[in-house]
């Protein structure tokens, strides 16, 4: 295949180059998948209305978010266990984002450290926190996240436990990968990949491993990681500490619903991430675009919203942002580009989605962003 150039087509290089077990890793969602497939069809269900005779000799992409000036309203949002893709892992992913002039999210899951991708890179950086039985481990991150010089803080809501993603289940995907007789000829099938993970095969949960290294025995099963560290119990009192620890532009991640939006708001979160994990949670629930219009009613301009799920062309974002975002979020698509081609791979996709967005602000004789609203959409 000739360089990819669309979101699909990284999509399918890294199905090509990675073994099943990590491709579904990426690809797959809850249960039956239907809220996984919603996410990007809802799109589909939108037309644009575009205005001629316009001067559109000068498109403005750039929007602030969180406080950061962004080229475009686009962040790239927080992904476990970069690692498993490309050994170049979150590290080559914070670079491109940054310059790219885009926010990258670090997720907690990450298998590159706090400290390390402020080293690697002079972006804008938001943290993505979890609400830990160890309540001292999440402190802790908070205050490793300030010292580092983070701009935002991102607290994911959505998983008291794991969702029910039966490909993990079927394909025996476990962190780190294991080389067993059910997953072995995958692996050996993708020599790219697998020369790639033995000459750099260091894989540790990097913000999380000196409190709770759970793979110290070795391999374990994603979803019994996942429901051995987080609380079920966390309320909206928990996220309020959290906020005010912080101090400075918070995230409340996993929002689908107005009153929700409603509470983040009033507990002093500047923003809310609306979002169904990717429809990696629960499956059977609306996607993000289709719940926006609600929500953006129910706060008005009180706090930023940021649609995370279904985004695969800069023509999406536009349709977000005229339905009320003040943003809109990627992940699948970004570790396509990940694992198709490592740093360069996330530069070209990015490079790609800003084109996409550029164009149509363009067709739609839309001179920048500020110029899209709900006129523009049907």
């Amino acid at each position: 295949m000739a360089r990819p150039g669309n979101t699909e087509e990284f999509r399918e290089v890294a199905r090509r180059r990675l073994p099943q077990p990590l491709f579904d890793y990426i690809d797959g969602g809850a249960d039956d998948e239907r809220t996984l497939k919603r996410n990007s069809a809802v799109f589909e269900k939108r037309s644009l209305v575009p205005h001629g005779l316009v001067d559109v000799s000068r498109i403005n992409c750039g929007a602030s978010i969180l406080g950061q000036q962004l080229s475009m309203p686009l962040i790239l949002s927080p992904t476990g266990m970069s690692r498993l893709f490309h050994s170049g892992k979150e590290l080559a992913v914070a670079r491109a984002a940054a310059d790219a002039g885009l926010l990258y999210g670090l997720s907690t899951m990450a298998t590159t450290s706090i400290e390390d991708v402020a080293a690697a890179s002079n972006g804008s950086r938001m943290f993505q926190i979890y609400i830990f039985k160890d309540r001292g481990l999440t402190n802790e991150l908070v205050d490793r996240c300030a010292a580092a010089g983070y701009h935002a803080l991102c607290l994911t809501i959505d998983t008291p436990l794991a969702g029910n993603r039966e490909r993990d289940r079927r394909s025996g995907m476990t962190i780190p990968p294991r080389f067993d007789l059910r997953s072995l000829v995958s692996y050996a099938l993708h020599p790219r990949w697998l020369l790639d993970f033995l000459k750099n095969p260091d894989f540790r949960l990097a913000n999380v491993v000196h409190r709770v290294d759970a793979l110290a025995s070795g391999p374990t099963g994603l979803i019994e990681y996942v429901n051995a560290q987080f609380d079920p119990s966390v309320t909206w009192e928990d996220a309020k500490l959290l906020v005010r620890q912080w101090k400075g532009p918070f995230v409340i991640k996993g929002v689908l619903d107005a009153d929700d939006a409603i509470r983040a708001r009033d507990i002093g979160a500047t923003a809310v991430m609306i979002s169904n994990h990717g429809g990696r949670q629960l499956d059977g629930v609306l996607a993000p675009l289709e719940t926006l219009p609600e929500i953006r009613e129910a706060v008005g301009d009180t706090i930023e919203l940021i649609v995370d799920g279904g985004v695969r062309r800069g023509s999406d974002i536009v349709k977000a942002i005229c339905l009320g975002a003040d943003a809109c979020s990627i992940g699948r698509p970004y570790l396509y580009a990940l694992a198709a081609d490592g740093e360069n791979g996330v530069r070209g996709l990015l490079e790609i989605l800003r084109s996409e967005f550029a164009r149509t602000l363009a067709l739609m004789g839309k001179e920048s962003v500020h110029m899209l609203n709900r006129g523009s959409i049907v």
